[in-house]
């Protein structure tokens, strides 16, 4: 881990990516794991923080079990809606949260051909602070080069910093 800049709710890190089929960010958050888990597992709080401004989010469904649904838009400012969601295949509270966009409901296969496993883990500090790691796992290269042409680094970056200070209020 190396800390490429710092800020008083926040300093943002650099985590290696375990493989080339995968994006990283990495933040060190004035905040306890315990927060940043509710912000991740709570729908008032998720909606709060998820989408990077000045894009809303409304949780339109939030199971929280393994092979539970979690059903989200996010909506632009000019009306355009861009549904996310996928299946929970882990929660470990104040730790992890692992889901994956290539399952629906029932453990249905999702059509969709931008299916990726989200991992977001939250290491606990000696000084306080939380290592938030966000890391999005795809199948094959294409997938992986087209989230970041959309933007993955600097969109879920964004949503770090709206996430790091709602949680240092809780």
């Amino acid at each position: 881990m190396t800390l490429l800049k710092e800020r008083p709710m926040l300093s943002v890190v650099e985590v290696a990516p375990r493989n080339e089929r995968e994006l990283v960010i990495a933040r060190l958050i004035a905040a306890p794991p315990e927060a940043l888990y509710r912000c991740w597992t709570e729908p008032r709080l998720l909606e709060r923080w998820f989408a990077p401004k000045p894009l809303t989010t409304k949780v339109l469904e939030q199971d929280l079990r393994v092979g539970g649904v979690q059903a989200i838009t996010m909506t632009s400012p000019d009306g355009q809606e861009f549904p996310a969601g996928g299946v929970y295949l882990a929660l470990e509270p104040g730790r992890r949260v692992v889901f994956t966009s290539a399952f629906k409901e029932g453990w249905q296969p999702d059509p969709s051909d931008f299916a990726f496993v989200g991992e977001i883990t939250f290491e606990p500090q000696a000084d306080g602070r939380t290592l938030y790691t966000a890391r999005a796992g795809h199948w094959d290269a294409a997938t992986t080069e087209r989230h970041r042409a959309m933007g993955f680094h600097d969109g879920w970056g964004q949503c770090a910093e709206q996430l790091a200070e709602l949680a240092a209020g809780l």
